[in-house]
């Protein structure tokens, strides 16, 4: 039987044996087997944790020793980079060069989070008493369960295994069913290196059946997801059940506001990065493009040329600038959702079909751009997921921030002008968690990622993101302890 479940130091497969076939979205070649854990994997997975941590092999490790630890991971994963970003290519069906980039971002995070393990010890505090030492610690959170997407596997891992090992916890990972290796590798990395057993844990499977344990189970004490919103709503549901810490990443409907000013050239090029990179399957794709009334024909026209003549390929064409949607459900539903648009009156300028027919054994999609677009139609108002652009107008600064944060999402945003007074007003204004100025999809491990309203709870990367998997205590203690007198004694007169 395939054993891909990592439980307790050790790889096992799924009780019920069972175990799923993993093919390439960009031409349906199989890549591998997985087993197909179940919930009693899960509960096995979590129980391991919750020895691990109760036997404190890791959260009494010295934080130093811990930071030290995750450098090494950095290490390994530059010296066995060309092997993950194929296994990543393969289960995305992303470009290789995409997923080498991908690489290099998480081998920035476990270095980020190495380097900040042990810099916060906590404070002392003053409590206006000279007999007082009053101080706040941090200590690990405890097991967490995590709960990743299959659009960036690895790094969407890596930016909840970084903080929470940085922290002390241990943890159980549970990468989506149709992305699994790089977790299996990284898991193999963590156990050469020689973390303790039970620390980190890997099922493979579905989120119904070996994900939904992490935000039920009283044992789990935080869940971190990334993901949809219903599904978000599912697990904070669940977990409140037991009131276990939260952080949701659910995705947003992006606004990408170019003013009349703004470098067209340049805003144009990043217009096509913000909704097509990665086939547009990106939490923070700036698929809503809000272009001012008096340069938007002239603009769209150019970016429909360009998104025309964008090239469509597998994972290893030096030739293709994108690559297939994930599956043929979410294919459809990409279809669906733009045919629903059309159908509601947006005016479809290009793509809106499956590419040519040397690619018919892959999920592909073309880029499309929707033009004519009304701020209630069901393309503005939900998340695609897929390369689909929609065009919404508007001829004063007021107007381009109410369009902007008229949506219940609110991740990120950007705002293009050669103007640093407008920019800084605008930005100041959006209801998003990360906003761009002349530019579109950067960030940096030092700084804090996550949403506004319902794009989520919680910050992931910068520091904020380490306290997410920590608690903070206080610790009060007085050093001349006395008799108080509140209450009196009985031997008092």
């Amino acid at each position: 039987m395939t054993a891909t479940l990592f439980i307790d130091g050790s790889w096992v497969s799924a009780a019920s044996g069972d175990s799923r076939l993993i093919r390439c979205p960009a031409d349906g070649r199989e890549v591998g087997e997985a087993s197909e854990a179940g919930a009693e994997d899960t509960h096995k997975a979590i129980a391991a944790a919750k020895r691990a941590f109760e036997r404190r092999v890791w959260a009494d490790t010295p934080a130093a020793e811990r930071g030290d630890f995750l450098l090494q991971v950095a290490e390994q994963l530059r010296e066995r980079k060309a092997e993950f970003a194929r296994a990543e290519a393969l289960d995305t069906g992303k470009r290789l060069v995409e997923a080498e980039l991908d690489m290099d971002d998480i081998i920035a995070c476990f270095t980020f989070f190495g380097k900040l393990a042990d810099s916060d010890p906590g404070r002392l505090v003053d409590a206006g008493d000279p007999t007082v030492i009053s101080r706040v610690v941090y200590e690990p959170v405890g097991v967490c369960g995590m709960i990743t997407p299959w659009n960036f596997p690895l790094l969407q891992a890596a930016w909840k295994l970084a903080p929470a090992l940085a922290a002390g916890n241990s943890l159980v990972l549970k990468p989506a069913e149709l992305t699994p290796h790089t977790s299996m590798l990284i898991m193999d990395v963590f156990d050469s290196l020689g973390l303790p057993d039970g620390v980190a844990n890997l099922v493979t499977g579905s989120g119904a059946e070996a994900g939904a344990p992490l935000a039920e189970h009283p044992d789990v004490d935080m869940v971190s997801f990334t993901g949809g919103l219903v599904t978000g709503r599912k697990i904070a549901s669940a977990a409140a059940q037991t009131v276990k810490k939260v952080a949701l990443e659910l995705g947003g409907k992006n606004p990408n506001i170019v003013f009349a000013d703004a470098d067209f050239d340049a805003a144009v090029d990043n217009a096509l990065n913000a909704g097509f990179v990665d086939s547009g399957q990106v939490c923070s794709a700036g698929v809503r493009l809000i272009v001012e009334e008096s340069i938007k024909e002239r603009f769209v026209d150019e970016l429909v040329r360009r998104a025309e003549a964008i090239t469509m390929g597998g994972p290893f064409d030096e030739a293709a600038e994108t690559g297939p949607l994930i599956s043929e459900e979410h294919r459809q539903k990409v279809y669906d959702y733009t045919q629903a648009g059309i159908e509601e009156g947006a005016v479809l300028r290009c793509g809106h079909h499956f590419g040519p027919e040397e690619l018919s054994s892959g999920f592909f999609y073309a880029p499309t751009v929707l033009d004519e677009v009304r701020r209630g139609m069901s393309v503005v108002r939900q998340e695609g997921f897929g390369p689909v652009i929609t065009v919404e107008t508007f001829t004063t600064e007021a107007e381009a921030i109410a369009t902007a944060n008229d949506t219940e999402y609110g991740l990120a945003g950007a705002v293009w002008t050669t103007d640093r007074a407008t920019a800084h007003r605008v930005s100041s204004r959006l209801r998003h968690g990360t906003v761009w100025i002349n530019d579109y999809h950067p960030y940096l491990p030092q700084a804090e990622w996550g949403g506004f309203k319902q794009s989520g709870v919680g910050r992931e990367l910068g520091r904020h993101g380490l306290d997410e998997y920590r608690e903070a205590k206080h610790i009060y203690e007085n050093t001349e302890p006395a008799v108080t007198g509140w209450f009196r004694s009985p031997d008092q007169s």
